[in-house]
Formats: structure tokens, sequence, C-alpha cells
């Protein structure tokens, strides 16, 4: 089964989102990205994230923005996930503020894959008691061990 915890690393985690609005929080987030063994051109992968934004909102409702690019510059999964206390504006589905967001980079080639990392993402965050859980984490640490404990109640 895939897990999202497998993923995530504490420096890829920005518990204070400063950016207020989506293009400028996408880039605050994307620079952890910057120096990625698996993101063989930083700047052509935000041009393809902002390519897929402007398809239509990742901002997905429940608070939560999934923005994401599969492309040829990114030979490797990688997510990044930023929490903001305010919200921030995302034109999302049911017209909240975002207070997590998602940023994940993906190989063009591996859609398998990313569409199960997706929907095992999406299922989980659906579960509000989780995302409360993901909001009240004190440390990215705390964040990981909060997917890994939603995730072997799944497993089991």
């Amino acid at each position: 089964m895939v897990k999202i915890s497998d993923y995530l690393r504490e420096n890829y985690i920005k518990l204070s989102l400063e950016s207020k609005e989506k293009e400028a929080a996408i880039k605050e987030l994307a620079e952890v990205f910057r120096n990625d063994q698996h993101i063989k051109d930083f700047s052509k992968f935000m041009e393809d994230v902002f390519e897929r934004e402007a398809l239509g909102t990742t901002g997905i409702g429940l608070g939560l923005a999934l923005p994401h690019a599969r492309t040829d510059v990114v030979d490797a999964f990688v997510i990044a996930v930023g929490r903001s206390e305010e919200g921030i504006e995302f034109g999302a589905l049911d017209g909240e503020p975002v207070r997590l967001v998602f940023l994940m980079a993906t190989p063009k080639a591996e859609v398998q894959s990313y569409l199960k990392i997706l929907a095992h993402l999406t299922r989980i965050l659906k579960k509000e008691s989780f995302r409360a859980s993901l909001l009240e984490a004190k440390t990215p640490q705390e964040l990981i061990d909060c997917f890994k404990k939603e995730e072997s109640i799944e497993v089991a």
C-alpha cells in the first residue's frame, strides 16, 4: 500500500506559511524543493505547477489545496506540506480559505503510482479528526507522525 509518510521529510514541511494568496503561497512552499536532487529544473517545475493551476484550482475544499505538476523535469515523486494559520485565498471549490497545502512533483511517466498517492492522500484528508491533528502538530516530525498513525490505522 502507498504511504504518504514514506515521502514526507521534515525539511519539506513549513508549519507557518506567511503568504496570504495562492501564487505566493505556492512559490513560498516550493522553495523547499529548490535544491532537491529529483527536480532537475526548478524554474520549469514552477512553470508546470502554474500551468496546471491555470487549468482549474487545486483548492479542493475543506481547507485543503493540492497544487502539483506531472513533468519531465522531475525523476521521483516529492511532496512538500505547508500550513497557514489564517488561511490562504486559493479560489477553493467551497470558497473557504486554505490552511493545508500539499505541493507535489511527480515524473510524467509515473501516472499510476501518482494517481494512487493522490487518491490515498485525498481519502485520508477527508477525515476531519486527521486534518485537525495536522493543524495542531507543533513540529514537522509531529506532522509526519500524524500521517504514520493514520496510515497504520488504515492498514489494520
